[in-house]
């Protein structure tokens, strides 16, 4: 596909009837194919009256605060463009307001591409927030993020990347854990119990057939009591056992504060004290504080950090051919940010 860049372009633009999946290729990110239409009209009103190649500066901020992800995709979006761009780190925290990153260059050159960059610092600036929420939340206790099953797969690992970023220590979609130079972490789910009809052979086939250096979680809300199962599986397992999962549905009130702290005594009370306690389930920031307090030792989160909102980024021509300039209810002039480094 070639560059999508003037409205004359989209002629060339073909989706086959046989297309398997609608979720944008690499390739169709790159050239143009899912950015708003709009912008190609510009290119070609501002290529009709000869100013597409006046030199602007492009100032991006957001409109709340944040942590900021996404700037490697950015960068391959920018790469090769005859233009200069500043951002902030990755990871970094950022204000309402505050540019978090400048585009520099004839404006015919990148232009175009302001839907794509806006919405990929959106999405990921969002999922690393609630990340860092959460991680706030617990600092001193594992925080594993699984919230592929929530979204999109073509955008699951973008999200597990950007939870990482923001502070998750490890994630469960193969190739989001994979993007962040991390191997993807994870137990076994309800259904190899479900299968099995109990949870004690699955249990004993898991020790079996995993490495002695490899930590083992076992699920224990399919069948039986939390409790009760828990107690069973370190019964079975002894040493080999790292620890429980914790998974209780809301048709049977979730997994509570009182529930934790229960397993946690009990399971002292037996011999167990190095067992942990896993606990996942809708949760979120302020209840795995409660739920810590209580004695869970890690936390397994999905939901709030797929369902997190995206953070709005709006990009602003600030000068042209180096006279400041701006919108109404703007200042004009670039927004000067001492975090801001040269990428590209």
């Amino acid at each position: 596909m070639k560059m999508i860049k003037y409205l004359e372009d989209l002629r060339e633009v073909k989706v086959s009837e046989n297309r398997e999946f609608f979720s944008a290729t690499h390739e169709e990110i790159k050239n143009g194919a899912t950015t708003d239409v709009y912008f190609l009209r510009t290119q070609d009103i501002l290529k009709h009256l000869g100013i597409d190649g006046k030199v602007v500066t492009a100032e991006i901020f957001a409109r709340k605060n944040g942590i900021f992800a996404g700037l490697p995709e950015v960068k391959s979006i920018l790469k090769d463009k005859n233009i200069e761009v500043w951002s902030i780190n990755e990871g970094e925290t950022f204000e309402p307001k505050e540019t978090v990153m400048r585009i520099i260059g004839p404006y015919n050159e990148f232009g175009t591409y302001e839907t794509v960059i806006l919405g990929i610092l959106a999405s990921s600036c969002g999922w690393a927030t609630a990340a860092r929420e959460l991680k706030e939340a617990i600092p001193d206790k594992p925080l594993l993020c699984f919230g592929a099953r929530h979204v999109h797969p073509a955008v699951a690992p973008v999200m597990e990347r950007a939870a990482l970023i923001g502070g998750a220590d490890d994630a469960s979609c193969i190739l989001g854990a994979k993007l962040a130079g991390k191997e993807p972490k994870g137990t076994v789910p309800h259904a190899a119990f479900l299968i099995a009809g109990d949870t004690l052979p699955i249990a004993k086939a898991y020790s079996e057939i995993t490495p002695d250096d490899e930590k083992i979680t076992i699920l224990v809300d399919t069948f039986k009591d939390e409790i009760e199962e828990s107690l069973r599986v370190a019964e079975c397992l002894g040493d080999r056992l790292y620890g429980i999962r914790l998974d209780t549905p809301s048709e049977r009130g979730g997994v509570t504060a009182s529930l934790v702290y229960e397993l946690r005594q009990r399971l002292n009370q037996k011999g167990y004290n190095n067992v942990k306690i896993i606990v996942s389930g809708g949760l979120t920031p302020e209840r795995i504080k409660e739920l810590a307090l209580s004695g869970a030792d890690a936390f397994g989160v999905g939901s709030y950090i797929s369902d997190a909102p995206p953070i709005d980024m709006t990009m602003d021509i600030k000068e042209v051919e180096g006279e400041p300039i701006a919108k109404r209810g703007r200042i004009p002039g670039r927004i000067e940010n001492k975090k801001l480094k040269r990428i590209i």
